[in-house]
């Protein structure tokens, strides 16, 4: 995907969440969000759905200095990193921070997101 970066890996879809949350507290994430995707089709449109969770990861230090760069990055946090079933495999992935600077043209959120990356691309690696 050219706005993140993912990768299968061998967890369960269970594990891998709990890897995901783990990893992401390493890097100074919290979990500040879930949204059961498939839970929510089932309950407002009554479809079945492939399980999918949205874990909105949040790094206050990182999230601080974003906002005092662009008072408007609000609108693309929390950094959203998705855990999600496909043909019998565990996909993890995660938002690339670097598409934020294309999309808002700001320099000084350059090497903030440049920092995030690396974290949330370790995170992706580590599950």
């Amino acid at each position: 995907m050219s706005y993140g970066f993912s990768k299968t890996t061998a967890y369960s879809y269970e594990r891998a969440i709990e890897r995901v949350t783990e990893e992401l507290a390493k890097e100074g994430f919290g979990v500040l969000t879930t949204i059961d995707v498939r839970e929510t089709l089932k309950k407002k449109l009554n479809v079945d759905f492939t399980r999918y969770m949205i874990l909105g990861a949040c790094n206050p230090p990182f999230a601080y200095r974003a906002l005092q760069a662009e008072e408007d990055i609000g609108l693309l946090l929390p950094c959203n990193v998705i855990v999600y079933e496909k043909q019998g495999a565990t996909v993890v992935g995660a938002f690339d921070p670097m598409v934020m600077t294309q999309v808002m043209g700001n320099e000084a959120m350059r090497p903030i997101a440049e920092e995030v990356k690396q974290k949330l691309e370790r995170v992706i690696a580590a599950v």
